[in-house]
Formats: structure tokens, sequence, C-alpha cells
């Protein structure tokens, strides 16, 4: 077996549910805020166009994916993060895949040279697929933490000047996963003045980018600094992105990766291997939501509801705020997190997820420890009803 297996830690999900093993909570309905999965209705035209094309199965997709959908991506990129018009190249700054979790995984396999032992730079609290894919690249992570007292945002400057040169990929997540914290624009391009200093590649997690409060103030992307700092070839920049939250399709498992023509390239010969293809029933969905916004605004404005609902509930007990962007609150819990998700849970049948299940020790802290992830995906009805459960057991402990 590989040796490497035996360093991923147990998915947080995992310790969740051995937190919660043996609990007979009250007879309620369990509402789970725990679990990132967007309940919002999926989009009834993507579904008839799925159901209208399911022959597809009967032919091998193409890695590289349908011509029409790179350029459905490329066009929807170039709309949302103000790009010129034939800035992204569909035949080379674009591959679908299937969601970001994968997509993800399978880049560092890809770009990172085990042979030098290399660093992989990542968000603390941070998604474990990042984790994980460092250890079976044959890497080592490295930790930058993001607490409260830097509004959850990434100090670049504090990271060591070694970690830097032995850096190949840095993760980011903007917005943030689970802070909800959005990486400005200065911030990204002085990022990418680092990548090439040091040589490195910017793996930027942007799957929760959809989802904001401002309609006149949506997150910036990686490629959008790269492109305003000149940097029009994306060098040294990919980002990831998906249908799953931006029109509630978890289960469609289609997304995106662009960036770097290089990049791409190298990353397409593994994928060719990899054996990874689109199914094409789902690329012509992909297709129909790529191109379509309306139902993506309209998206926005459940969240943005559920969200100034819960805090009018929450905000007197509870030391929680609006986040930046993205449908998750990291609410700082007024006793030990573990216990505030176990007790919640005895006494609520509510679940939410300890924050020092999302990160880990580094530089002397576990950032994530204090805190709770609180997933707002459910219908405006639970979300409002578990919100006031939360409200009732706060006032109890």
């Amino acid at each position: 077996m590989n040796p490497d297996l035996n360093r991923l830690h147990p998915y947080p999900f995992e310790r969740l549910a051995e937190l919660k093993a043996g609990i007979n909570p009250p007879d309620l309905n369990h509402i789970p805020l725990s679990i990132g999965e967007p309940k919002h209705p999926s989009p009834d035209f993507v579904l008839q166009i799925l159901n209208q094309s399911v022959d597809k199965v009967g032919q091998y997709p193409l890695t590289k994916g349908m011509p029409e959908l790179r350029q459905a991506m490329a066009s929807w990129l170039q709309q949302r993060f103000s790009l010129a018009d034939g800035s992204i190249d569909a035949e080379k700054n674009i591959l679908p895949v299937n969601g970001t979790r994968e997509a993800l995984f399978a880049f560092a396999q890809a770009v990172i040279d085990r042979s030098q032992n290399p660093l992989v730079l990542m968000p603390n609290p941070f998604y474990q697929i990042y984790e994980g894919a460092a250890f079976l690249a044959g890497a080592q992570p490295r930790f930058y933490n993001t607490t409260r007292e830097t509004n959850y945002l990434p100090d670049f400057d504090s990271i060591a000047e070694s970690d830097w040169q032995a850096c190949q990929l840095l993760f980011i997540c903007t917005p943030g996963n689970p802070t909800g914290a959005v990486i400005g624009k200065q911030q990204l391009k002085a990022l990418i003045e680092k990548a090439e200093k040091y040589d490195f590649i910017i793996a930027s997690d942007e799957c929760y980018s959809e989802i904001y409060f401002d309609e006149n103030n949506p997150p910036p992307g990686l490629l959008q600094a790269a492109y305003e700092m000149g940097n029009t070839n994306f060098k040294r920049c990919v980002v990831f992105h998906s249908l799953s939250k931006r029109s509630n399709l978890p289960g469609l498992r289609s997304g995106f990766v662009a960036g770097d023509a290089e990049i791409m390239q190298a990353f397409l010969k593994y994928r060719t291997y990899h054996g990874s293809a689109m199914p094409g029933h789902h690329q012509l969905a992909s297709i129909s939501a790529w191109n379509d916004e309306q139902h993506v605004i309209d998206n926005r404005i459940k969240y943005q509801q559920k969200f100034n609902s819960v805090l009018e509930i929450l905000s007197p007990v509870l030391d929680v705020k609006l986040p930046d962007a993205g449908f998750y609150l990291w609410a700082h819990t007024p006793i030990n997190d573990t216990d505030f998700a176990k007790k919640l849970f005895a006494t609520q049948n509510v679940t939410v997820l300890p924050g020092r299940y999302l990160s880990r020790t580094a530089e002397g802290i576990n950032p994530g420890e204090g805190h709770v992830r609180m997933a707002l995906v459910a219908s405006a009805e639970e979300t409002v009803e578990a919100a006031n459960r939360i409200h009732k057991f706060i006032n109890s402990i």
C-alpha cells in the first residue's frame, strides 16, 4: 500500500460522528448545519437538459470536454471577473472537471515535484482536501493561520523566507471556507509577485465566489488580479470554480480549472490518464447553467435573507457577524467548541461542526478552537428554527 495513505487524518465528519455517538437527542426534527451541501432547488432548466440528453451515456466523453462547454466557462469567467473578450482561450486556458474537490486533489498530484522536498502552503482553518492532496503528492503541508486578529485573512508577510523558497504550490480559498473572508485584489497582486519571485503555483479555490451580500461588490478573483497587473498569460495562476454552490447542483459534479496555459496542458495530460472525463449529459446541462445568471442572482437573494434573519436571532447571544461572502457562519463559541457542538445536538438536535476539526495546530495555536461552522444551506424556515434553538441553548449554558 502507498505509505502516504497513513499520513491522512480522519475527515471532519468522521470525527463529528464520533462526537455524537451514543447521544439520544430530543424528539425534534434534526437540522444539520454541519455540511456545506446546498438545499435550495436545482434550476429546472438545467434538470430538463440533463433529462433530455441522458442518451449521451452511450458515448465516451472527451477529457478536455466539449468546445461549447469550455467556451461557456471562458465567457462566464470573462464577464464575471471583468476580463477582456478573448483573454481566456477556451482551447488553452480552461479544463472541465468533476467538481472542485476532485480537481484540487488531482492538481497537486500533477504539479508537485516530490524529488525536491516540496512544501505546499495552505490556510488554517482549511478544506481538508488541500492537506490530503499534499500528503499523497509526497509533499509536506505548511499552514498559515487565519485568525480573528487578522479578520480571518492570511498574513503572507509573516511566512518565513525558507518556506517561500521550498514552496511549490500555495492554496488559497477566497471566499474562505469556513471563515467567509475575501482576499482583496491588492493582496492577490502581492501574492502573485511572490509567486514570480519564488517560482511557485497559486491554486485559488473560488467555489464560493457567487454567494455574497453586496451586488455592487462581488469578490475579486485571482485571474482578475493577474490581468490587472499585466500578467495577461496568468503565469503561475490557476483558479477552481464549480456549479455546486453557484447553481445548487452539488450532485452534478461539474466545475472547471482555468489559468496558465502551460500548467493546463500538463494537467490535461495527467487527467487523460486519470480517466476523469465529465459525462456528456452533465456537460450539456453545465453549458446551460454557466450561460444563465438570473438563477444565481435569485439564489443569492435567498442566502441574503437567511443571513439577515439568523443574525438578528443570534447576534444578541453569540459572537458572530456577517461574513464577507459564502454561506457559512464562523461563530466564536462561549464554551469549548466540541462541547458546544455536542451539547447543542444533545439538547436541540441541531448539528454544527467544531472549528478545531477544520484546522491544525500551527505556530503554537489551533485557530479553529473556540469556533463552530454553521452552513446556512437549509430552507429559510429550517434555518430560522435552528437559530432559535441555538439561541435557546446558549441561554441555558
